[in-house]
């Protein structure tokens, strides 16, 4: 059998159905199936469409908070200096009272610095910054600065801080400061 002879007998049976043989509505009967192509592709502009929309509010939101913080920023930063400052008047408010009594008994007048001393050093602590001036601690490079290297004495292990020169502050998370010490090393290095 030819290819005519295959074309005819189809044409043939489309005659017997009653339909006619259209090379562009092969495998459609009726011209069913356009429209749901036509809903798919509309359904498909409209999933653009609500995307590109979220998409814009979502900039929109992004930018709005941006600016938002910057506004508020600068508030928190001041709110914030004036916390600390606060936090220092006390200290402020013993110095001036010291120096009211200056003619008082030298022993007085030291004992009062002693306990303003330990007054700001509380204050730094709970700001989150306490004193690091432990000496026999392991040298932390992220809490100490060497400024000396000794030979270790007899009784003490290489790499242990000695001396604090200048004490640090700071926690575990952030130094405002680190110590300056001096660090035992090994007599034979």
């Amino acid at each position: 059998m030819t290819q005519r002879d295959v074309e005819a007998e189809a044409e043939a049976e489309a005659e017997g159905d009653g339909q006619r043989s259209d090379p562009g509505q092969e495998g459609r009967q009726d011209g069913g199936d356009a429209a749901p192509a036509d809903g798919n592709a509309e359904r498909e502009r409209s999933d653009v469409a609500e995307l590109e929309d979220r998409w814009r509010r979502a900039l929109a939101d992004l930018d709005n908070l941006r600016k938002r913080y910057s506004r508020e920023l600068p508030r928190e930063r001041a709110a914030e200096r004036e916390r600390v400052a606060a936090a220092f008047l006390p200290v402020i408010d013993n110095i001036d009272l010291a120096l009211r009594h200056t003619d008082a008994e030298p022993g007085a007048i030291v004992e009062g610095m002693r306990a303003i001393r330990e007054q700001a050093l509380a204050v730094l602590a709970q700001l989150g910054f306490p004193r690091q001036d432990e000496v026999g601690r392991p040298f932390d490079p992220a809490r100490h600065e060497v400024v000396a290297v000794v030979p270790t004495e007899e009784g003490s292990e290489p790499g242990v801080v000695v001396e604090v020169v200048r004490p640090g502050y700071g926690g575990s998370e952030r130094a405002l400061r680190p110590a300056t010490v001096t660090v035992a090393r090994d007599p034979e290095s």
